[in-house]
């Protein structure tokens, strides 16, 4: 059974959270620009966007995150479209394997927690191109073997959790 991405009843100060249930949710939706929060708590979530062009959509987004989903393998290249990003959470993704090379699209990303993706193999250079990141946390993964080099060249970065 997919599952889509559906609105809760959760409201911020023009923010909302939206988390992941049975029901559908329309992405042409005028919500989904104002869309500044995305939640997933999932194990049986295998993919993010049927179609990777919703995620263009997501112009207002800033924070991502999603938790304990144990199915997804990959994320989508359109991710790193997402430019207004300041906060980047996967965390419990055990059967992730990879992050795109997209991710060095995040300019604005200031924190990046990654933790428990026990699947992960490597990460992407070009996360030297996330020039405001001040926090990087990275746990408990056993397929991780080496760091990238470039990561010498993330100045602000004044947390370094590994």
């Amino acid at each position: 059974m997919d599952r889509k991405i559906v609105e809760t009843k959760i409201e911020y100060k023009n923010t909302q959270i939206w988390n992941m249930n049975e029901e559908a949710f329309d992405v042409n939706s005028e919500k989904v620009m104002d869309l500044t929060i995305i939640q997933m708590a999932c194990m049986e979530l295998i993919r993010i966007g049927e179609n990777e062009d919703e995620m263009d959509k997501l112009t207002s987004l800033t924070t991502f995150d999603i938790q304990g989903c144990s199915s997804l393998t990959s994320l989508p290249n359109k991710l790193g479209n997402l430019t207004s990003l300041t906060t980047f959470d996967i965390l419990r993704c055990s059967s992730l394997t990879s992050l795109p090379n997209e991710l060095g699209n995040f300019t604005s990303l200031t924190t990046f927690d990654i933790q428990g993706c026990s699947s992960l193999t490597s990460l992407p250079n070009e996360l030297d191109n996330l020039t405001s990141l001040t926090t990087l946390n990275m746990k408990w993964y056993s397929s991780l073997t080496s760091l990238p080099n470039e990561l010498n060249n993330l100045t602000p970065l004044t947390t370094f959790d590994i």
